[in-house]
């Protein structure tokens, strides 16, 4: 292992091992799954219990809440329906999303919501994709009149109430001002879990039927999903949530007749996914392959171009990078990258250990996924500690560095 192809040296490897160590044995990260791959090697760590009052052991085949880890997987349906052209990426999404027509925008972000100009132009379908049709997670409009409306409709996940079936939460969603010009801002979450929704009417088929049809299934995904069936319950860890003052860890959710227990309402593109290292790996090894998994072709090069290279006009990208930078104490460092892509975000500067061109994205539930073409690299970490807390995306951020430096050609 220390040479050949493999492209990770055994001292690396090594170091990698004993930092993910450290963090479990702290305390503070009851267990984790740690996954890396480059070339024809591929190297996992499982560390660490299911419980942080000890429990099962983690295991390789463990099951994850992906949380926003889910938004680079999801989107991959809707391009399937790009490449089959039963999407074009300019048009309206008025015909399979009425709720969606003839939008009206906030004069200002913490206008009234019935100080409003009519909208410019439709949505497209292209808005959606690249996150910028006009809603979305703004944290720094909290307290304004839209986000509480946001919050108050249960239009986005990890509220105490879960999101309404698709037709009702487009219906609460159609009630709403926009708070940008379609196009025009970069916002986070609501349009992943809007393309779902599209996805599904499009094809007449559930969000989920067609994501196993044309995406899971041909990978080999067999543990992702919505949902854990009630005989692989046992394999989801209990979710924690540690109280910021104290760090006690609270439960956010249970595994056996917790929110991932049953097939929700909503299946939610932009955080509703459970999965394995395993099968995070094979979806992202497609991607660094151009789209090819073994000999079968499940997204066109030119799809996967578009996703994982950086969408963003200079100016979107500066909002979002400045919102990023200068809510790192908030996000503890995560979500500087610059750039974003379909789904997920694309490495526009070098600010880490990470090349520009890495893709990918990290979850709230103590998820992180990438791939870096430039080295060939696949890297998934799994927690079940949520990011109310530093320690997930120190370990993340850890992860990440050790994974670099055990890069040695």
């Amino acid at each position: 292992m220390e040479h050949g192809n493999s492209g990770f040296s055994k001292t690396g490897l090594d170091r990698l091992r004993d930092v993910l160590a450290r963090h479990v044995e702290s305390g503070k990260i009851p267990g984790l799954v740690a996954l890396v791959s480059r070339g024809g090697e591929t190297h996992v760590e499982a560390i660490g219990t299911m419980r942080h009052d000890g429990g099962a052991p983690m295991r390789r085949d463990t099951i994850f809440r992906m949380a926003s880890t889910s938004k680079p997987v999801a989107v991959a349906a809707a391009m399937v329906l790009l490449d089959e052209c039963r999407l074009r990426l300019d048009d309206p999404v008025d015909p399979w999303l009425p709720e969606l027509a003839n939008r009206q925008v906030l004069k200002r972000i913490d206008s009234p919501l019935d100080d409003t100009v009519p909208a410019r132009r439709p949505i497209t379908v292209r808005d959606l994709l690249t996150s910028t049709f006009g809603l979305g997670m703004d944290m720094t409009a909290l307290g304004t009149p839209i986000l509480g409306a946001i919050f108050e409709q249960g239009l986005t996940p990890n509220l105490p109430e879960p999101m309404p079936e698709p037709d009702e939460w487009m219906r609460r969603l159609g009630t709403l001002p926009l708070m940008h010009q379609p196009g025009e801002h970069w916002q986070y979450q609501i349009s992943n879990d809007l393309l779902g929704v599209l996805v599904a009417r499009v094809t007449g088929q559930s969000f989920e039927t067609f994501l196993r049809e044309r995406i899971f299934d041909p990978l080999g995904m067999k543990d992702t999903a919505f949902h854990v069936p009630a005989d692989q319950i046992d394999r989801l860890p209990t979710l924690y949530a540690p109280d910021p003052q104290t760090g006690e860890f609270h439960v956010w959710d249970e595994a056996a007749g917790g929110r991932w227990s049953r097939p929700p309402a909503f299946p939610g593109g932009g955080g509703g996914l459970v999965s394995t290292a395993d099968d995070y790996h094979a979806y992202f090894r497609m991607l660094l392959n151009g789209g090819m998994h073994g000999t079968e072709r499940i997204l066109s090069r030119p799809a996967v171009e578009l996703m994982t290279t950086n969408r963003l006009t200079p100016e979107q990208q500066a909002a979002r990078h400045a919102m990023a930078v200068n809510n790192v104490h908030v996000s503890f460092g995560q979500g500087q990258h610059g750039g974003w892509g379909m789904g997920m975000a694309v490495r526009t500067y070098r600010g880490d250990y990470a090349p520009i061109g890495q893709f990918g994205w990290d979850g709230g539930s103590g998820t992180s996924t990438y791939a870096d073409p430039d080295n060939q690299l696949t890297g998934i970490l799994l927690t079940q500690v949520g990011m109310t807390v530093p320690n997930a995306a120190q370990l993340i951020h850890d992860f990440w560095t050790t994974t670099y430096q055990a890069i040695d050609d």
